[in-house]
């Protein structure tokens, strides 16, 4: 049985490749900052608590994290830990350095250490490119980060290619662009249009605030994506990927799909904010996932209309829990 080490389980991707790696049969460790007030909500509402050893890891304490690795010995790390707003990130820019960048070389930094022969996935992201001048982005695009949280998970990917080639070890970045469901927070704006969505159907009649409409993501599924980081530590020789649906569409069709779902007309129901804006845009997000399709044989099914529909489906759901 192959044992997995996921630094940031509570979250969105951390509970949904829990739930994978468990059906594959792997026994899965799984952390957060305080695992005994962590209600880890995510893992109860997948079924799936029960079957999650929980530890608490400060993947920015060295200490910290080589007793882990240590202790737990595992085969594969999955790396999806630290601060995870693009909007926060400009308002904590050191918290969200520290969380991400150093993070990720503590953990490179205790696989040296202990010489055991782990596989290591980190959480690349979108973010790392920038503007690429409406170009789509692969592996071989040039990081120009536009956020501190773009910056960050840049210096982390940097961090894996350097241990990669320095010493050996087998890690690597996936870059994966927007990907939503209904365990994302509520502060995302998706999650915050899919719950207005439904408010508004049900008869309320507050409007719903949002910022720049005319900026354009890559939006994906997430139980499709940590499929995509799984078979990133099965490949035989580790190296980074672009993983999307090569799709990209506005903001403004994104609010536009949710209020279709429910019948409703989102120009009635939306107003602008100006101060949503942040202090630098990533306008256009545009990728070429065909890489990973050669390498992984995996590509997306669902599409922006699709995650949309769920997205306000579960956003439902929840409403009624």
């Amino acid at each position: 049985m192959k044992k997995a080490l996921i630094c940031g389980v509570s979250g969105q991707d951390g509970a949904y490749l829990a739930k994978l790696l468990l059906d594959k049969g792997y026994e899965v460790h799984g952390s957060s900052r305080d695992a005994q007030a962590q209600p880890f909500a995510n893992l109860e509402r997948l079924g799936i608590r029960g079957r999650v050893h929980v530890l608490s890891i400060a993947a920015a304490d060295f200490r910290s994290v080589l007793d882990a690795v240590t202790r737990i010995r595992p085969d594969e790390i999955y790396n999806l830990a630290g601060q995870s707003s693009v909007a926060l990130s400009f308002d904590q820019p050191l918290q969200t350095l520290e969380s991400i960048a150093l993070g990720t070389i503590n953990f490179l930094e205790a696989i040296r250490f202990s010489g055991l022969p782990v596989r290591y996935y980190n959480a690349g992201s979108s973010e790392c490119f920038g503007e690429t001048a409406g170009a789509a982005a692969n592996e071989d695009t040039p990081m120009r980060p536009r956020s501190p949280y773009g910056t960050a998970k840049a210096a982390a990917c940097w961090a894996v290619a350097n241990y990669r080639d320095a010493y050996g070890l087998f890690g690597c970045s996936g870059m994966l662009f927007n990907h939503e469901s209904p365990l994302r927070p509520r502060r995302f704006v998706t999650q915050k249009i899919a719950s207005a969505v439904n408010r508004i159907a049900g008869g309320e009649r507050t409007k719903l605030a949002l910022g720049d409409l005319s900026i354009a993501r890559d939006w994906g599924w997430a139980p499709e994506y940590v499929e995509a980081m799984w078979r990133m530590l099965q490949l035989d020789r580790p190296e980074d990927l672009v993983v999307a649906t090569g799709e990209t569409h506005t903001l403004q069709e994104f609010v536009e799909c949710a209020f279709a779902v429910r019948g409703l007309d989102w120009r009635a129901w939306t107003t602008h904010d100006a101060s949503l804006r942040r202090p630098s845009e990533l306008r256009v997000g545009r990728a070429d996932p065909s890489r990973a399709r050669a390498r992984l044989d995996w590509s997306a099914r669902l599409r922006m209309k699709d995650v949309v529909r769920l997205m306000v489906e579960g956003a439902a759901d929840d409403a009624r829990r």
